[in-house]
């Protein structure tokens, strides 16, 4: 049984917001390796999957994304 994969947005580093990078913004998914663990790095880098390919990132910019199901019903 595997489990929906957690979708993230990325907020950019200052490099990436100051270059105006087209990641900033952008959802992604986390690559796992074989026991289902995100891929972190020492520095606290995240290798994730965007739309258009994988990226290496700061995981502290990453922001999780409720799934659709779970998002409180509009006021």
């Amino acid at each position: 049984m595997s489990a929906p994969l957690t979708t993230y947005r990325y907020l950019g580093d200052r490099l990436a917001r100051l270059m105006g990078s087209a990641l900033v913004g952008q959802l992604c998914q986390p690559v796992l390796d074989g026991r289902g663990k995100c891929l972190r790095g020492r520095n606290g880098s995240m290798l994730v999957r965007f739309a258009g390919g994988p990226a290496v990132v700061l995981g502290r910019q990453l922001r999780k994304v409720p799934p659709a199901s779970d998002a409180p019903p509009p006021a």
